[in-house]
Parts: structure tokens; C-alpha cells; sequence
């Protein structure tokens, strides 16, 4: 049987810590024995979840867009993923609830799952900083990342080019010239596809050609 002890030494925190037992006190508990709920710890934790999962599609997606990045983040921090999380780390054996809701098992609730452990990963923050808090949610949700990144339509070029063959316009076409000195080189990529002709720039020949991608498919929303 998990214990709380146990669960703080798993996530680098002291074994008392009372930022983790706040965490996973829940607002019922709170109640029937005068102490704080773990509801101002969900809150901070939710900005931290959203802040760490963006940092690392960032980082390890450097071709994908402001829109693609936020659909993976969506894909991602949500009630089944985090609470996916939550179960993994047995959450639901550690909560300390108010007996109306233990009885009516409010520990195998998705949604309470959820919140937890947005609170336990503020309890992390609070006590370890951000780049603890970041090492937890990436070991807890990187695989769901992952996942969520296999999506062809997270790909600007991949979703340019099966738009333009199901309308019967063929592949796309990419053009690139490469200017400036070798350290510090300029990409520009112009995509024609149908009677749309867009142009964007990158560090690369393919960071620019998904840019142009990007801005191709804005323009055909746009159409």
C-alpha cells in the first residue's frame, strides 16, 4: 500500500512535506477537520502543467507552429491525460477525503484525479522550483506528448499537402534560396499549391518550408 512518505521521496520532496499533504487533501477533508484544502495548490499547479508541457513541445518540436503547439498542449492537459498521471502515481490511495465522498469512492473520480495532481505538481514548485515541477509532469506525460505529436496535422507541410491532393491540386511545390554568410545563413521558402503562392523564412530549409507551409494553409482558410 503507497504511502505519503513513500510518494514525497519519489518526487524528490521531503518525506513531511506539508506542501504535499496539502496537495492531496481535498476540500472535503478540509472541512470536517478545520485544515486548508488543496484547491489554492490546483490552481497554481494548472498554470505550472500548461507552463512545463508548453516548455517542452517548444523544445523538442522546434517545426511545429503557435497553432499546432497549442492543439499538442490541448491534447494533452486534460482531465483523462492528467488523471492518467494521477493513477500512476496512485493518487487516488493517498487522497484524504471527507467520509461523503470516500463513500461514494470519489477516489477513482477522473476529475478529483485531475486536480491532484495539478496540486501535487504546486507542491513540487513550491518546494523544488520549476525545474523539479518539470522533470515530474515530463516523466508523467511525455509518453501522452509523444502520442498526441504522431498526428499528421500537427505537420504544416503533411497537412498542406494531403489538403492540396484531396482537392485535386496535386503536391505541393517548394522553392528555396539561402542567403547571407555561412554562420548566420536566411531561408526563404515560397509553396505554391493551386493559385496559392506563399512565402515565409527560417534558420533552415526546412524550418522554412514549414513556415510557408503554415502560412499557405492560413491564406486558404482565409480564401
Amino acid at each position: 500500500m503507497p504511502d505519503v512518505a513513500a510518494l514525497a521521496l519519489q518526487l524528490g520532496l521531503a518525506p513531511g512535506s506539508s506542501a504535499l499533504r496539502q496537495a492531496l487533501t481535498h476540500s472535503s477533508y478540509a472541512a470536517e477537520h478545520d485544515g486548508q484544502s488543496n484547491e489554492r495548490l490546483e490552481f497554481l499547479g494548472d498554470a505550472v502543467v500548461n507552463l512545463a508541457v508548453a516548455d517542452y513541445i517548444v523544445g523538442r518540436y522546434p517545426l511545429v507552429n503557435e497553432g499546432a503547439a497549442s492543439v499538442l498542449r490541448s491534447r494533452v492537459v486534460n482531465e483523462d491525460s492528467l488523471a492518467a498521471a494521477a493513477r500512476e502515481l496512485s493518487l487516488g490511495d493517498l487522497l484524504f477525503l471527507g467520509r461523503g465522498v470516500l463513500k461514494e469512492r470519489g477516489h477513482e473520480r477522473s476529475s478529483l484525479l485531475a486536480d491532484t495532481f495539478e496540486a501535487v505538481v504546486a507542491a513540487v514548485y513550491l518546494e523544488s522550483g520549476y525545474d523539479a515541477a518539470r522533470d515530474v509532469v515530463v516523466r508523467y506525460l511525455e509518453s501522452t506528448i509523444v502520442a498526441a505529436s504522431h498526428d499528421d496535422s500537427l505537420d504544416p507541410k503533411t497537412r498542406l499537402k494531403r489538403w492540396a491532393e484531396s482537392q485535386g491540386l496535386g503536391t505541393p511545390e517548394y522553392e528555396v534560396v539561402a542567403s547571407g554568410p555561412s554562420h548566420d545563413t536566411t531561408f526563404v521558402a515560397t509553396v505554391s499549391v493551386g493559385a496559392i503562392v506563399a512565402r515565409a523564412q527560417g534558420p533552415s530549409k526546412k524550418r522554412a518550408e514549414a513556415n510557408a507551409a503554415a502560412v499557405a494553409w492560413e491564406e486558404m482558410i482565409d480564401a
